[in-house]
């Protein structure tokens, strides 16, 4: 069922005279841009007037409040009339256009602004609603409120496409009614009552700053050895694996009673800077986290990162996400964990011994001090949270990471939050969908099915989806449509976006050519003509980079971190970034736009190697994120102009000036000087110096001493010197010998 705009015989929308005078309070009036605007693009042939769809009648009549605050005409476009008449018969005529004064300015062209369609199904929940209008549901709860739909905001209630269509007129948007359009999937609802709902493993992330000992403190935990596995020693991807709760803990000999916790589902993040996004994505995930501070460095910027995202995730009720503080690295002699406790108050953190309700645990990850009671501390707050999820029924899930693996083409790790998932079934994410075909768990070992609170490895993506991005189970038929529809959705709003830049862009041209139109025209010419060498000379150089990285994730870091490298003269710019080794048509395109390859944790072929350099195209590749950070940024130095450091040699004094005839019978001023410091050479270049000012820097001619030319004047010896095209000296002139010294400048 499609209620959208009717099509004319040429496809054009058809215009709806009595919504469209309805909805601006001009009954009969067909709905146009402004008449100053129309004139424009009637003389730039550039901009059509824009016209608006037809309602069906029952929707006009259960519009009439709505319609009744449109009576002062539709933003934007009221302000361009005064109305002289209510009636349906005004006419197009009585429309006057408010004149400004006349001025002699350049017209800009616009383009006509676009009001995107938004499919809306015949049924939508108002969470629903706003997430096909791109809003929040806090804004849509407003606007609703201005329609005295109070009663109709709760997230879950269900509107009729009646409602929904008043709604998306709110928001300029263009309504179209089609189910088929419209469609897309959605997590399910999770009944208000969740007590019936069965226990899940918890999701517990492990975060903190760089090299704080997050990893170690994971290995120690589950006997294994990530840290020496990762390049650098530090984590620089999302670990995601589960661990059953009697493996974690030595005390523990029993087997898990019904009902209790029987496992934990651990993420590990990296605590460098340039990984902020992969932390929020684990923090996003989880339901504990863990804050792990080294007791021998304290508090440090990613630790405070850490706390702003738990305290932003945690609620004020109490219901959202756990925070326990874990004080690592409490086997080295001489720390002092009362310092750190007190620095983690300082930044908010409240702990249990200071009165608060976070737990603190003082542990080492390489002796094991204190795991024990960590793993017990965990378990007993998660019994506490009471974390449940459906354990059939659709799956639900959140991309951790995703990349590009040989032999298995596109793959992604998923954690699963909701149902359970099995091979063979069909899920989307962002703009493309997969058929599992390979499920694996933390392990590598294949499985069929994997419950709420598990991560695992799917391959089977058509394309490779990107981090963070919410998993939703379907049929085959239902994900495909969902992601024909979200690309058609992102292709709209990109749309909308670029009439806008381009417009903003017009008018600024406008107004710049209205400020010129005053210069005159002499002034306007030389403007002109010196405008090349001025773009020129503040040109910014640009380091282009070509970013190939193992995951998704670590793409985006990458490219965060190295897109801000540089100043107002050289920096970076990034081409593109993307996932996989470096390929022959990588390095063409680095070749036709003359940039250079980037890659992480990728091991470029050596016949990719000797294409790159057949082809003179630079290829950098890293495992370790400040490393690569450090290489790109002394190519940028590199494009910087040296700075030029002047090094005084020696410094002479004029005692006498004297004349000497040179050739063709010409006067040479000659300066009878002793050197005070240093040495005069005849080799360097010299300035004249008077009262603490530079008179004139030059070459010296002749450097003598009584007859005999010399070479270089040493401190205390005397001599007479000449300096090419410079003769006023004046008595008590200092003649300054020094050199350039080129060196390379700093960011």
């Amino acid at each position: 069922m499609n209620r959208g705009p009717k099509l004319s015989t040429d496809g054009r929308t058809t215009a709806s005279t009595s919504w469209s005078a309805e909805r601006r309070g001009r009954p009969g009036a067909t709905a146009k841009v402004a008449p100053n605007l129309e004139q424009q693009a009637e003389e730039s042939d550039a901009v059509e007037a824009v016209e608006w769809s037809k309602p069906s009648q029952s929707r006009q009549n259960s519009n009439n409040a709505h319609q009744d605050r449109r009576k002062k005409g539709l933003k934007g476009s009221g302000n361009f009339f005064t109305q002289k008449d209510n009636s349906p018969s005004t006419s197009r005529a009585s429309l006057q256009p408010i004149h400004a004064p006349k001025q002699h300015k350049p017209k800009a062209k616009l383009v006509e602004k676009v009001s995107p369609d938004v499919y809306i199904p015949e049924n939508v929940t108002v969470a629903n609603l706003a997430r096909l209008l791109g809003v929040s549901h806090k804004h849509l709860v407003e606007r609703m409120a201005d329609l005295e739909m109070e009663g109709m905001s709760s997230a879950d209630y269900m509107l009729t496409a009646d409602d929904a269509y008043v709604i998306a007129l709110e928001f300029d948007r263009n309504p179209i009614i089609d189910d088929q359009a419209a469609f897309d999937l959605y997590p399910l609802p999770l009944p208000e009552d969740q007590s019936s709902l069965p226990l899940k493993p918890p999701v517990i992330t492990i975060m903190g700053h760089v090299d704080h000992g997050k990893t170690t403190l994971l290995d120690t935990l589950r006997s294994a050895s990530v840290a020496s596995g990762e390049a650098g020693g530090i984590t620089q991807h999302i670990g995601a694996f589960s661990v059953p709760v009697g493996s974690l803990s030595t005390s523990s000999s029993t087997s898990p009673s019904e009902g209790s916790l029987r496992s934990i589902t651990f993420l590990d993040t990296p605590g460098h800077a340039a990984f902020s996004a992969m932390r929020a994505r684990g923090a996003s995930a989880t339901d504990i986290i863990v804050l792990v501070v080294a007791a021998d460095d304290g508090v440090m910027p990613q630790t405070r990162e850490v706390i702003r995202l738990a305290k932003k995730d945690m609620g004020e009720d109490g219901n959202g996400v756990g925070l326990v503080v874990a004080l690592n690295k409490m086997d080295k002699h001489g720390v002092d964990p009362s310092e750190i406790k007190k620095a983690l108050l300082a930044e908010g953190v409240e702990l249990e011994e200071f009165g608060g309700e976070i737990p603190c645990v003082e542990v080492s990850g390489m002796t094991g001090l204190g795991l024990d009671k960590l793993v017990d501390t965990l378990s007993t707050l998660a019994e506490i949270k009471e974390l449940r999820a459906r354990a059939t029924g659709r799956a639900e899930g959140r991309i951790l990471e995703s990349r590009v693996d040989k032999g298995r083409g596109s793959v992604a790790t998923v954690l699963v939050t909701q149902g359970e998932l099995t091979a063979g079934s069909h899920i989307v994410a962002g703009t493309t969908w997969a058929r599992v075909r390979q499920m694996q768990d933390s392990t590598g070992k294949n499985i069929r099915s994997a419950p709420a609170g598990t991560p695992v490895t799917i391959s089977g993506w058509k394309e490779l989806p990107d981090a963070g991005d919410e998993v939703l189970e379907g049929k085959e038929s239902e994900v495909k449509t969902a992601v024909e529809n979200r690309k058609r959705n992102i292709a709209q709003m990109a749309l909308q976006k670029d009439v806008a830049s381009i417009n903003e862009k017009r008018l600024e041209a406008k107004a710049k050519g209205a400020t010129d139109a005053t210069s005159s025209t002499s002034a306007s010419t030389e403007a002109r003509v010196e405008a090349p060498a001025s773009d020129s000379a503040s040109e910014v150089k640009e380091l282009r980079l070509l970013i190939k990285a193992d995951v998704s994730g670590s793409a985006e870091a990458v490219q965060g971190a190295l897109e801000d490298i540089g100043n107002d003269v050289a920096k970076t710019k990034i081409i593109s970034a993307s996932v996989g080794e470096p390929t022959e048509a990588d390095i063409e395109m680095a070749k036709a736009v003359g940039a250079t390859v980037v890659g992480f944790s990728v091991k470029p072929s050596n016949k990719i190697i000797n294409y790159a350099a057949a082809h003179d195209v630079p290829l950098i590749t890293n495992s370790i994120i400040y490393r690569l950070m450090e290489d790109v940024r002394s190519r940028v130095q590199g494009l910087l102009p040296p700075v030029i450091e002047q090094r005084v040699l020696g410094e002479a004094t004029v005692q006498q000036i004297f004349d000497i005839k040179g050739k063709g019978k010409t006067i040479i001023k000659i300066a009878g000087c002793r050197v005070a410091n240093g040495v005069i050479d005849r080799s360097k270049k010299v300035r004249v110096m008077r009262d603490g000012d530079e008179v004139f820097a030059g070459s010296l001619d002749t450097l003598r001493h009584i007859k005999k030319d010399i070479t270089e004047a040493r401190k205390g010896s005397e001599c007479g010197l000449s300096i090419c095209s410079f003769g006023a000296f004046v008595e008590g002139d200092k003649i300054q010998s020094y050199e350039e010294i080129e060196k390379l400048a700093q960011l």
